[in-house]
């Protein structure tokens, strides 16, 4: 705790130094200047450096977020943290395999369990039974405080391979430790679907949207239940109550729009 906020502080000052020092200029500096700037000033700061992937990254600057991870595994190849750093990169650009590969590199250097239970998702998703070895571990590891994500890992593994009846069971069991975990509920329901019991998951979505109303993807699958029952009307309100809490959800943009042509 006190580590986090002594680095924390740092990045404050710093900043407030660079701030000070554009205010005695006449030309504004870019962010991104500034961040290169400070960098150049304490070349050793890794929050800094970090701070300038993030810039990149939530600005969309992919590339440049990408060349700075690789300078500095470069020079750190042995970072945990990097390769996670890689990783979320490699993720928020849909590139399962890669994100894989770095999740990997990290944990061969520190078995995290925040990265074990990334990378047991994303194993259990592309259906490779490590997810099972790695829920184990989680399982066996009293200091992971992990039960529930280890499981949750076992229900995406046993989904994603078509047994959904022992999927359910797992994610049930998430559910019984914790009535708020939206990923089970979610989860559980799209396994119902597969089933074509579509009353069911309508079910445990309504169940889902009363613990948190504001839950998207449960309306978006409530409009996708509605549909294979026929109710067209009750399918567009629920596209647009997710559209109406995120209206980026192309999956919800696109089913609307199909219904509306129909």
């Amino acid at each position: 705790m006190l580590k986090t906020f002594l680095s924390s502080l740092l990045i404050l000052i710093l900043l407030a130094t660079a701030c000070n020092d554009r205010a005695n200029n006449e030309q504004p500096v870019s962010q991104e200047k500034q961040k290169k700037d400070l960098i150049a000033k304490y070349p050793d700061s890794f929050l800094l450096k970090q701070d300038l992937i993030d810039y990149y990254q939530q600005n969309g600057n992919y590339g440049q977020a990408f060349a700075e991870t690789e300078n500095m595994l470069k020079q750190d190849s042995a970072n945990a943290n990097l390769w996670n750093m890689q990783a979320n990169l490699y993720f928020d650009n849909d590139d399962t395999p890669n994100t894989i590969h770095s999740l990997e590199k990290a944990i061969r250097i520190d078995a995290d369990p925040e990265y074990m239970k990334s990378l047991g998702s994303l194993y259990a998703e592309t259906k490779n039974p490590l997810a099972l070895s790695i829920a184990n571990s989680l399982l066996g590891n009293p200091k992971a405080n992990s039960q529930e994500q280890a499981l949750f890992i076992k229900g995406l593994f046993y989904s994603s391979t078509g047994d959904k009846i022992k999927a359910i069971s797992y994610f049930d069991t998430c559910l019984s430790i914790d009535y708020n975990d939206m990923y089970s509920y979610r989860e559980k329901a799209m396994c119902l679907y597969d089933m074509g019991k579509y009353n069911d998951a309508l079910a445990v979505l309504q169940k889902a949207i009363s613990v948190k109303t504001s839950y998207d993807e449960a309306y978006y699958w409530m409009g996708r239940c509605y549909e294979k029952l026929g109710n067209k009307n009750e399918a567009i309100s629920s596209y647009q109550t997710a559209l109406q809490i995120d209206n980026n959800y192309i999956e919800a943009k696109d089913a609307l729009a199909k219904l509306n042509t129909q």
